[in-house]
């Protein structure tokens, strides 16, 4: 029979692990097997500066805490040693660092995760990791709209340059 205190531990750990994954706005499920801890601690360091979690946990633990909630799906890829980078701020910033990593060492596997409540594929996650961050959309949306004010005032400057001459 289980130690009630071993019991009450897994029940903690499960709980807060539900936690992160309900406050996260994204969660990265990664197969880490094959990085050596060099590796390993340069993928903390960039994650840990980006101000995302990432832990290795237990499968069985994040199965408890993803029943009865929409990430059930979730357990379909939880499978062999699984790392988790629990993402707060910036939803595109795990899949990021996670994918640009996997690029670099290929021993890295991008499993899939949660991004805005939805589960989503390994596919869906490294998509979203190629998308300009927000900063790069913001500038591309106003230049596009700067553009035909631009245009206007060069075809102003040389009508104006045509009749002067």
């Amino acid at each position: 029979m289980a130690n009630a205190n071993i019991i009450q531990e897994k029940q903690e750990a499960v709980a807060v692990i539900a936690a992160k994954i309900a406050e996260s706005s994204s969660t990265v499920v990664a197969d880490y097997r094959g990085l050596n801890v060099a590796q390993v601690t340069e993928l903390r360091k960039q994650l840990r500066e980006a101000g995302i979690d990432f832990q290795v946990l237990k499968n069985s633990l994040v199965r408890r805490a993803t029943e009865g909630t929409d990430y059930v799906e979730l357990n379909n890829i939880l499978t062999g040693p699984t790392a988790v980078a629990f993402s707060k701020n910036d939803a595109v910033a795990a899949a990021k660092i996670l994918n640009d990593f996997a690029k670099k060492n290929d021993a890295l596997k991008l499993k899939g995760g949660i991004v805005e409540g939805k589960v989503v594929s390994m596919e869906e996650v490294k998509a979203l990791a190629e998308l300009p961050s927000r900063e790069g959309l913001l500038s591309m949306l106003l230049s596009v709209l700067q553009a035909p004010m631009r245009n206007f005032a060069l075809a102003v400057k040389a009508v104006g340059e045509k009749q002067e001459a």
